[in-house]
């Protein structure tokens, strides 16, 4: 079964109250093992189209771009060719994100998924995905593909790993400066940003290639919600993106996934995908494969 293309928008009180709840059941930390035996079972569960092969706990809620829904109504109800899948694990929190392409498959995707695990992380407490297809922001699934599963998102070795705070706030530092523009943000050398089916790193691959001009009006990135991973340098934001999607409100806009590798405090790759009301999000953008030159959202009219 397919999705629809509706779109819907969960308010900021809700997020904040299901963040309240997630914090209270993840208090102890949970198995890596486990959580990583959940994220190969749901794109087991994803490949064949099987809701069922999930371990949904009782009350365990699932949603698409924000919009909640029966599990049965939505993308993960359809088998999907999946060309390539990444997962993080974060055992403070018990959660874990996925990122699926199915680049070949007749529907394409590009697929950002968050499961928060009940405590011993064998079950789905909560579920959701940013699911993007033609329309969607600069979508390209091929595209995406080409790039995504030729970076280096190996095992950090423990003495060079990052804290979870460092993680968080390099992440957090690229989308405070959509707010102010003056605040800096800790880029690497290199560092590309894989933006639906644009790659920064196209003309200078080891350059410094993620910082971003800025936006035509100061933008505050509410809703987020974290999967973050010190093993890998990992964290995905999922949030609200603001003022992109033209077709809807400036606030608190469109939903929105953010993947950020870290390395010694510094971003290296950053990933984004980012759901539209209408194509290219009223905003201009052309269909086809990526330019030559990087764009940023911000030389949008």
């Amino acid at each position: 079964m397919r999705r629809e293309k509706s779109r819907a928008i969960i308010t900021a009180c809700s997020i904040a109250v299901a963040g309240v709840v997630f914090a209270s059941n993840a208090q102890a930390d949970c198995s890596r093992k486990n959580l990583q035996k959940l994220t190969d079972t749901y794109v087991k569960a994803q490949t064949a189209g099987n809701t069922k092969a999930l371990r949904f706990a009782k009350g365990a809620s699932y949603a698409e771009n924000d919009k909640p829904m029966d599990v049965g109504a939505g993308v993960l109800a359809g088998p999907l060719k999946i060309d390539f899948t990444r997962s993080f694990h974060d055992t403070k929190q018990c959660a874990t994100f996925t990122e699926v392409v199915a680049a070949t498959d007749p529907h394409p995707y590009v697929i950002h998924t968050r499961i928060e695990a009940t405590q011993n992380g064998k079950q789905v407490q909560k579920m959701e995905s940013i699911v993007t297809d033609a329309g969607d922001w600069v979508f390209g699934a091929a595209e995406h593909l080409a790039v995504t599963k030729t970076e280096k998102w190996d095992e950090i070795p423990k003495d060079k790993r990052d804290t979870r705070e460092a993680i968080q706030a390099a992440a957090d530092a690229y989308l405070n400066n959509w707010g102010d523009p003056a605040l800096p943000v800790p880029h690497g050398t290199p560092c590309s940003r894989l933006e639906g089916r644009i790659n920064t790193a196209t003309k200078n691959p080891e350059g410094q290639n993620c910082t971003m001009g800025a936006f035509p009006q100061k933008l505050n990135v509410t809703n987020r919600r974290y999967v973050i991973d010190e093993t890998f340098g990992a964290v995905d934001i999922f949030h609200s993106f603001p003022w992109l999607d033209a077709g809807i409100p400036k606030d608190p806009g469109t939903p929105a996934s953010q993947s950020f590798r870290v390395e010694g405090g510094k971003n290296r790759y950053i990933h984004e995908v980012t759901v539209c009301t209408s194509p290219g999000c009223g905003r201009g953008r052309p269909p086809g494969p990526a330019p030559a030159a990087p764009a940023a959202p911000a030389n949008q009219n």
